[in-house]
């Protein structure tokens, strides 16, 4: 059996820290028991809000509760924990309300972690993907972490095959396989080019983890081989704040791959292949984790010092790559196996090597500072703090009076409507009005937008029969549940919203999208498809507004021209300004979740403004070339303020300075509202 206390370098690393209160992990997984005695002690938040609140007598309670034993279970207690004083959050996205959770509730979790200022995200589940892409939400929030320095640690997954799961293989990520009791790959664990570059193996089979309830329970797979991973990277950041650096999660991420070691593979020398026909050594992926190269690495780097050289040769010579399906959880439930073995540090081979016999447990030679130099780890030179975030205290999410606790959206897409069952379809489709086609009465199709859009504004009544969604292309995101005594005008409005999204593209009242800002309600709405999506409470009309993209772009360009001193003719101001809604929609789409997506889909809704700003750039012939978003130094108090900032530059003359505008957004609220008045330098 694996117990973490006989894991080769963590004591040594527990006699320099067992975590720090500032370094947050998040868990994404299903719930968490944290009543359980092995976890008494710990400091473990719950994000609320977002999904309905479960149980843990659950498949998903007993994962994440497993999970979350092996990163904080207590000193002492019956399961004991890798960074036990380290922070956690148990962000609940796996439910027993579905079999399996979707790639979106993967991207929302971690959008919301890194939204609580986590550092490092667990994510012990994934979901199979041949090609190893996977759907543009998920996407996003992996460069997300990296945008913010925070590292995604996730498992490989347990299919026993050369294939990639998501988030595992996107670039940036650090992928996690499973070794077994000796050491070696488990057969279970996923290996293949993706991870070649990006993955560690560590120990995984017969790991004590703790049981709703109070109990105990040995479990194998790549789920609990991530969160010894993500232990130990939350353990190096917390030495790094102990020795006055600031935690800097990438810079942990490179630095365990560079310090990786090789490992036994199934044949008698790494050169050999498996039955499969994949080189053995593959499974190793990246190589073990080394937890003695690690913190000497670690040492060395914040000292600056060097430590004598030795023969160990150090993974990171290798390249290290940055890039409506289901995701299931990584660790099946295994039988007990008797034996006791004691997992060895390295004992085994590298790619080309032959392996070497080991005795009982061993320590692979810590990497030497040129080693670090040559690996891109550390500089020639001298060796600076990482620059990185800082820990983030928790931010109330939300100004609302009646229930300061809600997690806050404004989002941007197409307004639809779900029927959620057969016989609520049928319903309407008896109730509605039969279709007069050449002059004979045929049966009316629910489906037909136009057909509901007549039905709905005879019988405005049934409105509240519909699940209404909002759509990022054709994939619902949320479910829209008007509420309080203004639900029936706000039912109404969004049957005018469906009537121009219907309506033909050259009208004046063509409604090309939709912002809509709300606060997840903590509930769960089932769709005809079986997919399940958050509702958003929408307690006020005032905010919700649809894209009438003609009007909007006629009136937002007349006043961008009756602005003083020169600018562009109207039509290219018309075009630029069209460009730049297509732009925030189709190029920076997101959930609206986070402060910094609020801020940017409230600056697309708030059109006039950024025409103003077009109509000056365009004047000097420039073009738009980004739009970033970052936290304002200064805001009102109790607000939560962003700068978003757009770059033109000149096309015809790349030595010219680049000019910036930029104005500041207040998200605070359920609305948000913008401060002052844009302000443009030039930037070199």
């Amino acid at each position: 059996m694996t117990d973490l206390e006989r894991v080769p370098g963590l004591e040594r690393l527990w006699a320099q820290t067992t975590g720090d209160e500032n370094i947050l992990v998040a868990v994404v997984d299903g719930p968490v028991a944290r009543d359980h005695p092995a976890l008494a002690g710990a400091t473990i938040d719950v994000l609320t809000g977002v999904w309905p609140a479960e149980g843990t007598a659950t498949r998903p309670g007993r994962h994440g509760t497993a999970v979350a034993s092996v990163l904080f279970g207590q000193p002492g207690s019956a399961v004991r924990g890798v960074a036990p004083r380290c922070r956690g959050l148990s962000v609940p996205a796996f439910s027993a309300r579905r079999d399996k959770t979707s790639q979106l509730e993967l991207a929302r979790g971690i959008e919301l972690a890194v939204e609580r200022g986590a550092h490092v995200i667990n994510v012990s589940g994934g979901q199979f993907s041949p090609s190893g892409e996977s759907d543009d939400p998920l996407s996003r929030a992996v460069r997300l972490c990296a945008q913010e320095n925070v590292l995604v640690v996730a498992a490989a997954g347990n299919d026993g095959c050369a294939c990639n799961h998501v988030p595992a293989s996107l670039p940036g990520v650090l992928a996690v396989g499973a070794l077994d009791e000796l050491g070696k790959p488990l057969a279970m664990s996923n290996w293949g080019p993706a991870y070649r570059d990006q993955g560690l193996m560590a120990p995984g089979e017969n790991l004590l983890t703790a049981v709703p309830g109070g109990g105990t329970a040995r479990r194998t797979g790549t789920s609990l081989a991530t969160p010894v991973v993500a232990g130990v990277a939350a353990l190096l950041l917390a030495e790094q704040v102990r020795l006055g650096s600031r935690p800097d999660p990438s810079g942990v991420r490179r630095l365990l791959l560079a310090t990786a070691s090789s490992c036994v593979t199934e044949g008698s020398n790494a050169g050999s292949t498996t039955s499969d026909g994949n080189e053995g050594c593959e499974r190793c992926l990246a190589g073990v984790l080394d937890i003695e190269g690690a913190l000497t690495a670690l040492t060395t780097q914040l000292s600056g010092t060097q430590t004598p050289a030795t023969t160990h040769t150090p993974a990171a010579t290798r390249n290290l790559a940055t890039t409506q399906t289901t995701a299931t959880t990584s660790s099946p439930e295994t039988p007990l196996r008797p034996e006791a073995v004691v997992l060895s540090a390295a004992p085994g081979c590298g790619c080309g090597e032959a392996p070497r016999a080991v005795a009982g447990p061993t320590v692979m030679p810590t990497p030497s500072f040129q080693d670090l130099v040559t690996a891109g780890v550390v500089p020639s030179t001298t060796v600076p703090a990482p620059v990185t975030k800082a820990p983030t205290p928790e931010v109330v999410l939300s100004a609302d009076l009646e229930d300061p606790g809600r997690q806050l959206v404004y989002a941007l897409g197409t307004l639809g409507y779900d029927f959620g069952t057969e016989a609520r379809r049928d319903s309407f489709k008896q109730l509605m009005d039969p279709v007069l086609i050449d002059g004979i009465a045929v049966p009316a199709n629910p489906y037909d937008a136009r057909q509901m859009v007549d039905h709905l504004r005879t019988n405005p009544s049934e409105a509240s029969a519909l699940i209404w969604t909002l759509n990022l292309e054709l994939t619902p995101i949320y479910a829209l549940e008007p509420s309080g005594p203004y639900a029936a005008d706000i039912y109404d409005l969004l049957i005018r919203l469906l009537a121009g999204e219907v309506d033909v593209e050259e009208a004046e009242n063509f409604i090309e999208r939709v912002a809509i800002p709300g606060a997840m309600s903590g509930q769960n709405a089932k769709l005809f498809s079986g997919q399940v999506v958050p509702v958003l409470d929408l307690r006020q009309r005032r905010g919700l507004y649809g894209w009438e993209v003609n009007r909007l772009v006629a009136g937002a360009t007349q006043i961008a021209l009756d602005q003083p001193g020169d600018t562009a003719p109207a039509e290219t101001v018309a075009t630029s300004l069209r460009d730049f809604l297509s732009r925030i929609y189709y190029d920076l789409r997101n959930l609206g979740a986070t402060s910094r997506d609020r801020a940017l889909n409230f600056a697309a809704t708030n059109a006039f403004q950024a025409a103003q700003t077009f109509a000056s750039a365009l004047a000097m012939g420039l073009v738009l070339d980004t739009i970033t978003v970052e936290k304002s130094p200064f805001g009102r108090q109790d607000s939560d303020c962003w700068d978003v900032r757009l770059r033109f530059f000149d096309p015809e003359n790349s030595r010219r300075a680049k000019r910036v505008f930029r104005f500041t957004i207040d998200v605070s609220d359920v609305q948000p509202v913008t401060l002052g008045e844009v302000r443009s330098w030039p930037e070199s």
